[in-house]
C-alpha cells in the first residue's frame, strides 16, 4: 500500500485545515463521501466480501456505521490502509474527496489534463500492441478484441466475461507471465480497494504505458507518475450532491451522467497518439487548469478540451 501512502501524505501536506466528512453512501456498485469543503469522492464498493459483519467478531473491523459523517477527513482517508475491504473503499473515496478539494484550489500539481475524455481514447493502443487488462472493462474488451496483438484479462471472475470472451481470461494467480509481456497495462482503479497495485506495477515494469481508468482513479497525478502509471482516466464531479444520490440509490458509472464526467490526466513526458489527437484544436482553460503549485508539484498543469 505504499502508492497509497504516499497519495494520503502529499494531500496532507498540502491541504491546511481539518475538513469534515459531511456524507456517506455506501452503494452497490460504488461508495460516496462527501466533505464540508464540498466536494465529493467516489470508490468502488468491494464485492465477496469476506469481512461481512455477521457476529460482534466482524462487526468490530467494520466502519462505524451511524457514525461517519462529523469525523475529521483525514480519519477517514486513513481508512484506505485498513485491512478491511469496506473500509479501504471509504477511505479511497475519502482520499478522492480530498483530491478534487486540493485540485480545486491549487489545480493540478502536474499532468496534462484532457476533459472530458476516455481513458482508452487517450492512450493511443495500436494493433501491435499487447494489452492486459487488470479488471473486466465490458467496453474495453468490445473495442480491442481483434484489434490488437494480444488481449488478456485478468478478473477473479471468470464469468464477467462474455462466451466469446472467455479466451481472453487469466486468473490472478496465473497473470504474471502476460504482464511482464504486457506493452500496455490497463488496471481498474477498483486495484485501489482490492490491493495489490503496487505488485501490478512492479510486475508490467517494461510496458510502454500503464493506466489507471474508472470513477475510482484518482486525478492527484504525482504518486502515480513517480511509479510509472503514465494515464489516470478518472471522473471529474460535476454535481456533488447529485452523484452522492445516485451512488447512494445503487447506481453504477453509467448513471452518472451530469453528475460527473470523464476526465484524463497524462504524463507530459509520454507521446501518445490518442493524447495528440484530442487536443487538436483545444481550448485551454477551466477550474481544473492553471495552477498555483502545491506541495512541491514539479511541473504546472496544462489543460486541453476533448473536442
Amino acid at each position: 500500500m505504499q502508492l497509497i501512502e504516499e497519495w494520503l501524505s502529499e494531500l496532507r501536506a498540502c491541504l491546511a485545515g481539518e475538513p469534515a466528512v459531511s456524507e456517506v453512501r455506501v452503494g452497490v456498485f460504488y461508495t460516496g463521501v462527501g466533505l464540508s469543503t464540498g466536494d465529493a469522492g467516489v470508490a468502488f464498493t468491494p464485492r465477496d466480501l469476506s469481512d461481512t459483519v455477521c457476529c460482534p467478531k466482524t462487526a468490530a473491523g467494520a466502519p462505524p456505521a451511524g457514525r461517519l459523517v462529523g469525523t475529521k477527513a483525514w480519519e477517514l482517508a486513513e481508512y484506505a490502509l485498513s485491512p478491511s475491504a469496506l473500509r479501504r473503499a471509504l477511505g479511497v473515496a475519502t482520499l478522492n474527496a480530498l483530491s478534487a478539494a486540493a485540485i480545486r484550489r491549487f489545480g493540478l500539481p502536474q499532468g496534462t489534463l484532457l476533459e472530458d475524455c476516455d481513458a482508452l481514447d487517450a492512450a493511443g493502443v495500436t494493433p501491435d500492441d499487447r494489452v492486459v487488462m487488470v479488471g473486466a472493462f465490458v467496453p474495453f474488451i468490445k473495442a480491442l478484441k481483434g484489434r490488437v496483438a494480444g488481449l488478456y484479462v485478468v478478473d477473479r471472475h471468470r464469468e464477467a466475461l462474455k462466451p466469446d470472451e472467455q479466451a481472453f481470461w487469466v486468473a490472478p494467480e496465473r497473470s504474471a507471465p502476460v504482464l511482464g509481456e504486457a506493452s500496455i497495462l490497463i488496471v481498474s482503479g477498483s486495484a485501489l480497494v482490492e490491493g495489490g497495485i503496487d505488485e501490478l506495477l512492479r510486475q508490467s515494469a517494461r510496458a510502454r504505458l500503464c493506466l489507471l481508468a474508472g470513477p475510482t482513479t484518482p486525478l492527484w497525478a504525482p504518486p502515480w507518475f513517480r511509479r510509472g502509471v503514465g494515464l489516470l482516466g478518472g471522473v471529474r464531479v460535476l454535481d456533488p450532491r447529485a452523484l452522492l444520490e445516485i451512488v447512494g440509490q445503487g447506481g453504477s458509472g453509467y448513471f452518472f451522467e451530469k453528475a460527473a464526467e470523464k476526465a484524463c490526466v497524462v504524463d507530459p513526458r509520454l507521446a501518445l497518439p490518442g493524447r495528440a489527437e484530442h487536443a487538436r484544436g483545444a481550448t485551454a482553460g477551466n477550474g481544473l487548469s492553471a495552477a498555483t503549485p502545491c506541495c512541491g508539484a514539479v511541473a504546472p498543469a496544462s489543460a486541453v478540451r476533448h473536442p
